[in-house]
């Protein structure tokens, strides 16, 4: 393909789903300094997340996937105000999340479940004892808990119930909107099946919104309304999950997919391998942070140009000035390797 065949001239746009907008998050970047020396100057930057722009529709799950180091949960964690976004917009519902207050809690080994559950409603308010006990009840039985483990401590709960506990905590307060950072990464594959499912019924009973992130491709394929797509700190391809599982557009995507394996023994498929590892977000690549190991690359554009997320066909987006183009592969059984990027 001929370096004149770049992606189209048209203005990149947020993207987004079908429906409302509940959360819009604009050119959102997080920088980690690198200190040195006795003054402890700052030397160098590293780059976790570098202008990232989605939005999510009320209602919808976002699937968010990448291979370790490209910014996902850096992007959770941006969005929940438990680290402080270098810049960029973060608005939910219409508000300016960066102009509100931010806390943060985990299951403390120290705590009852009861009091891990209530702690929200504590923190908010307007309950007296008798009611919060009410709620913590009720949502234990919402996520399939009896309410006499109120009493007891987390190490006494397997992995699949911790979860459920973790989930009963983040509805205390009946949010319209959670950030599910690998919910299910740690668990069996029979216990990950009964908290995705967990985690579709309360979606559809209480009309909740999820931004999904996890490496699990096949997991985020069953959950996901829409999956974006992260590399090095950009987002590489937004699309609908059929859309973007039946005919992705960018080579990171065809690599990533390419390695789902196939429940079928007698089946083999076409695998797409990548040169080296991920760059070092303290130095990514100029241009198009994927050219260094993108086997379709072509100079000197990909290295010199940063590629636009662009919408190529109706809410399918790509940040490629390729996208679409053949990729060579490897023909390799997918059962040998792993689901996880």
């Amino acid at each position: 393909m001929a370096v004149e065949q770049l992606a189209p001239q048209v203005t990149p746009v947020v993207p987004a789903g079908t429906g409302e907008s509940l959360l819009v998050v604009r050119d959102l970047r997080k920088y980690f300094p690198v200190k040195r020396g006795v003054l402890a100057r700052v030397v160098a930057q590293v780059k976790a997340v570098d202008g990232v722009t989605f939005a999510v529709s009320r209602g919808e799950t976002l699937g968010l996937v990448g291979e370790s180091g490209s910014g996902k949960t850096t992007v959770g964690r941006c969005i929940l105000r438990l680290i402080e976004p270098t810049s960029g917009s973060i608005a939910f519902g219409g508000v300016d999340v960066l102009q509100l207050g931010s806390g943060y809690a985990s299951l403390n080994p120290r705590m009852t479940v009861g009091t891990i559950v209530s702690e929200p409603l504590i923190i908010h308010g307007g309950m007296n004892n008798s009611e919060r006990a009410d709620r913590v009840a009720e949502l234990l039985e919402k996520v399939g808990l009896s309410p006499e483990y109120r009493k007891r401590y987390p190490h006494e709960f397997s992995g699949g119930q911790r979860q459920r506990i973790g989930v009963a905590r983040a509805l205390a307060t009946n949010p319209k909107f959670l950030v599910l950072d690998e919910p299910v990464s740690a668990l069996d594959v029979s216990v990950q099946a009964q908290v995705v499912n967990l985690l579709q019924d309360l979606q559809e009973e209480l009309q909740l919104t999820y931004l999904f992130i996890a490496h699990d491709l096949s997991v985020v394929e069953h959950i996901s309304t829409r999956v974006a797509v992260m590399y090095l700190g950009k987002i590489m391809e937004v699309a609908d999950r059929r859309d973007l599982y039946a005919d992705p557009l960018h080579p990171y995507t065809k690599a990533l997919l390419s390695a789902v394996p196939i429940p079928d023994p007698t089946v083999h498929k076409t695998r797409i391998l990548l040169k080296g590892d991920i760059p070092t977000p303290l130095n990514p690549p100029t241009g198009c942070v994927f050219h260094t190991r993108c086997p379709i690359a072509q100079f000197p554009i990909c290295k010199d140009v940063v590629p636009p997320l662009i919408e190529y066909k109706p809410r399918h987006f790509a940040a490629c000035h390729f996208a679409g183009a053949p990729v060579p592969a490897e023909a390799s059984s997918t059962n040998s390797a792993a689901a996880r990027i």
